[in-house]
C-alpha cells in the first residue's frame, strides 16, 4: 500500500523529521513543504536557510556537529570578506557560498524560487519532492524593544536575546501559495507538522493565504510532533517566542498553536500530564521519546507515527494501543 506525506518543515528539527520520514518504510510518498520565511539577502546574495538545510542534511552533506551547514566546510571567502571591511555575523562557508551564487544568479533570470530550489535539490541527489509553500519573498521580522529585526540578525547576530513584542511574515497576505504545494496537500493522505518552530518555521507555511484553508479542508490524517521536551526546545528560540507571545512554553502551547488543525499531537513522554488538556482542545494525544539524536531515532519515530495513522484509520480515527496495530501500511 502506497501512502502519500506531506510534511511540513522548518530547519533542523524539519530536516530531523524528513530524514526519519524519508527512510521510513512509507519514504517513497513524502513530499515536503518548507518554510521559507527565514529566507534573506546576506552580502548581495539570496540565502535560504531551511531549504539549504533540508537539503543538506537529504543528501548526506550536511555538518552533523552542528546540524546546519555543508560538512568539510572552509571559510576563505568569508575571511576574505572580513579582511574588506564587509560584516560578517552570519556563518556561510565557502560550498556553501555556491548554493547561494547559483539561486541568486537563477532568480536573476527569473526562474521561479520553486523551481529553483528543486533544480539544487535534484543536482545534489535529492529524490524527496521539496516544495516551497510560496515563491514570494515573506521575511520574517520581529519587533522588539530595540525595534524591528530581520529573522536572521535576531536569531544569529543577537543570538535570539532581545524581547520580542509582534512578529510578522512581511507581505504574507499579498502572497500566492505555489500550486506545487497546494496540489501535495490536496492529494495528501497523511500531514505531518514536523518538530519545528510553531512560531515563526511551521506559522510562516500557514500565513501564506490558502495554505491553512487546504490543509484544514484536507480529508488527509493531520499529526503535529511537538518541539518542546519539558518545557524547553530542544534546538532554537521556540520556547522563548511561545512566551513572548502570550502562549505557555510546553506541550499545551503547542496544542494551543495548532488547535483546529491538527487530528493527534505527538508528545513526549515527560510532558504526559499535558494529555487530559491537550484533549480537551478537540485533538488526540500521544506520548513517546520524541528526542532525535541519531539516524535510528529519527526512524523510530517516523515508524511510530505510520503506526498511529493506521491505527487511527483502522478505529475511524480514534486511537488505539499498539496492541492491536492493523496490517501494516507501506509494507
Amino acid at each position: 500500500m502506497s501512502l502519500s506525506i506531506i510534511l511540513l518543515a522548518g530547519g533542523v528539527g524539519g530536516a530531523k523529521m524528513a530524514e526519519g520520514l524519508m527512510h521510513s518504510r512509507c519514504g517513497d510518498g513524502l513530499s515536503i513543504v518548507g518554510n521559507v520565511g527565514d529566507d534573506q539577502e546576506i552580502h548581495g546574495l539570496w540565502v535560504s536557510p531551511d531549504i539549504d538545510t533540508l537539503t543538506y542534511t537529504l543528501t548526506e552533506r550536511i555538518d552533523r556537529t552542528k546540524g546546519w551547514g555543508l560538512k568539510d566546510e572552509s571559510n576563505r571567502t568569508l575571511d576574505a570578506l572580513k579582511q574588506l571591511g564587509a560584516d560578517t555575523w552570519m556563518y556561510l562557508g565557502d560550498q556553501d557560498f555556491a548554493t547561494h551564487i547559483y539561486r541568486t544568479a537563477q532568480r536573476k533570470q527569473g526562474v521561479r524560487p520553486s523551481v529553483i530550489a528543486a533544480d539544487i535539490a535534484s543536482k545534489l541527489g535529492l529524490k524527496v519532492p521539496l516544495l516551497l509553500a510560496t515563491d514570494d519573498a515573506v521575511p520574517t521580522r520581529l519587533n522588539t524593544q530595540s525595534g524591528w529585526l530581520d529573522f536572521q540578525s535576531y536569531f544569529v547576530r543577537y543570538q535570539c536575546q532581545p524581547q520580542i513584542t509582534e512578529i510578522e511574515f512581511q507581505g504574507a497576505q499579498q502572497a500566492s501559495a505555489t500550486p506545487e504545494s497546494l496540489a501535495a496537500i490536496a492529494a495528501a493522505d497523511l500531514i505531518v507538522f514536523a518538530p519545528s518552530n510553531p512560531i515563526v518555521s511551521i506559522g510562516a507555511i500557514l500565513a501564506i493565504p490558502g495554505i491553512r484553508s487546504a490543509i484544514e479542508n484536507s480529508s488527509a490524517y493531520k499529526i503535529a510532533v511537538s518541539p518542546i521536551i519539558a518545557g524547553k526546545t530542544v534546538k532554537g528560540p521556540a520556547d522563548k517566542m511561545m512566551r513572548s507571545l502570550g502562549f505557555s512554553s510546553d506541550a499545551l502551547g503547542v496544542a494551543q498553536c495548532y488547535q483546529s488543525l491538527l487530528d493527534l499531537l505527538v508528545i513526549d513522554t515527560a510532558d504526559q500530564q499535558y494529555c487530559d488538556a491537550i484533549e480537551a482542545l478537540g485533538m488526540q494525544v500521544a506520548c513517546t521519546d520524541t528526542l532525535m539524536p541519531e539516524r535510528d531515532d529519527k526512524v523510530r519515530l517516523a515508524e511510530e507515527l505510520l503506526d498511529l495513522y493506521q491505527a487511527a484509520q483502522a478505529e475511524g480515527r480514534n486511537i488505539v494501543t499498539q496492541d492491536s496495530k492493523p496490517e501494516q501500511v507501506c509494507r
